[in-house]
């Protein structure tokens, strides 16, 4: 038995001119028909540190009776010189999430994974109290099941008022321990009871994590790391998957 919402995630990997740059997380969102991977826009695109790949390769599992198997699939970032991925923007600025549609027919015919949809987002933006437990599914510096190829998951909760935009940005905090890798990787609730569109992934889709926040102010050799994180919130997706 696996728990379907280990198949939402999928290791990512960039690469610029053939030579692999970073690793990441990402995730499957599905809509109208159309396939999705979601990801932290700074995985595909950052100028502060001068990261730019052309192309992204994820692991997908092809054998639903052998979990072992799997493949890689490439996105390429560009084509005819324009990015193939879409970000977003809100009142505060750049919203640290990209999407990039997958092409469903040159997927492998057995391969295997769950995809959230808008029945998983959380309209109710009050109904979510602070110490909210949570899980982050995601590929922490790389590390997964390297035998079945399945991400791990941290548990983590909600550290500020959920719907309340931290400091005027577009994303609320969580308290949890990660590390690089982990941006992209789902943020997600257990649901307190599936409804059927939500099929056989009973979980509540919040956020999108981003990255460990940090206060510039620390002595880093007294004060140890906030362990707070961003998450995006991941309304996002219903602007960054519209037609």
């Amino acid at each position: 038995m696996i728990d379907t919402i280990l198949l939402t995630a999928a290791r990512v990997f960039t690469f610029k001119d053939g030579a692999r740059l970073t690793n990441a997380s990402g995730f499957f969102f599905e809509r109208d028909g159309r396939l999705f991977l979601v990801t932290s826009k700074h995985v595909v695109f950052d100028e502060p540190s001068g990261h730019y790949p052309d192309r992204l390769d994820i692991e997908l599992h092809t054998n639903v009776n052998n979990m072992a198997l799997s493949t890689w699939f490439s996105l390429p970032l560009y084509r005819d010189g324009k990015g193939t991925w879409r970000q977003g923007i809100d009142a505060a600025g750049s919203v640290d999430v990209a999407v990039i549609e997958i092409e469903r027919d040159k997927l492998p015919a057995t391969t295997v994974y769950r995809a959230f949809t808008p029945h998983h987002l959380e309209h109710t933006l009050d109904q979510v109290a602070v110490g909210t437990s949570l899980l982050i599914v995601g590929f922490p510096l790389g590390f997964h099941d390297t035998l079945h190829h399945m991400p791990v998951v941290r548990h983590a909760v909600v550290a500020s008022s959920f719907g309340l935009r931290f400091q005027g940005e577009g994303y609320f905090l969580t308290d949890a321990r990660t590390h690089r890798g982990t941006s992209g990787a789902p943020v997600v609730m257990r649901m307190a009871g599936a409804e059927p569109e939500h099929g056989d992934l009973p979980w509540t889709l919040l956020g999108v994590h981003s990255a460990v926040l940090d206060v510039g102010t620390r002595d880093l050799g007294v004060d140890e790391a906030l362990g707070l994180n961003c998450a995006w919130y991941a309304d996002i997706l219903l602007t960054l998957t519209e037609h």
